[in-house]
């Protein structure tokens, strides 16, 4: 049977951002962001974590290292009663020409290979920042992918209407949400 999945962004929408972060004493969960993804589970929506990790290719830390905060944080889930289906990340650097790194759609198609994920029934959730929102828009629209709605965290109020006049001249304007972020916690 086909699941619905929550693909969930991990740094600025899981956690706080901090640059190159792999170092679990600076690692800060974002408030509220236990008791969102127990109503997901209870919407019978699996999570599934999609991250692009650059600092690995950028050797600011070792793969091992973004591995043992991993499953740190995995740890911290199970304790809340939340189950993570899967993570899948990106190791490379933005100017390679891995398939992975979002924008690109990679790492959902990864999972939709391993899973019997109903893709029109999922939801992204991500902090993208207008150049690459924008990007995902287009990718989702030229691929003609059915994700059922694209949650944005939108940290730049400054963005926040240019980004919306694109969306709903491309797409159903009831597909996006948008969530600001307003001292690390989330509005919709």
């Amino acid at each position: 049977m086909p699941i619905k999945t929550i693909f969930l962004d991990r740094d600025g929408v899981i956690n706080k951002e901090v640059n190159y972060l792999f170092k679990i004493s600076e690692f800060e969960f974002i408030d509220g962001i236990f008791d969102a993804l127990i109503n997901f589970q209870k919407l019978d929506y699996q999570i599934i974590i999609i991250t692009n990790q650059s600092g690995i290719a950028r050797k600011y830390y070792k793969e091992k290292d973004y591995q043992i905060l991993t499953k740190w944080m995995l740890g911290q889930f199970q304790e809340q009663g939340i189950k993570i289906l899967d993570i899948f990340h990106c190791p490379h650097d933005p100017n390679a020409s891995c398939d992975c790194r979002k924008p690109k759609p990679g790492m959902i198609e990864k999972a939709k290979d391993i899973y019997d994920i109903d893709i029109k029934n999922s939801v992204l959730i991500d902090n993208l920042e207008k150049p690459i929102l924008e990007q995902t828009i287009n990718k989702i629209i030229e691929n003609k992918k059915s994700i059922s709605e694209i949650v944005v965290f939108a940290p730049y109020y400054s963005h926040v209407d240019r980004i919306l006049d694109k969306i709903n001249t491309k797409l159903n304007p009831n597909l996006i949400k948008l969530c600001i972020q307003k001292d690390n916690h989330y509005l919709i």
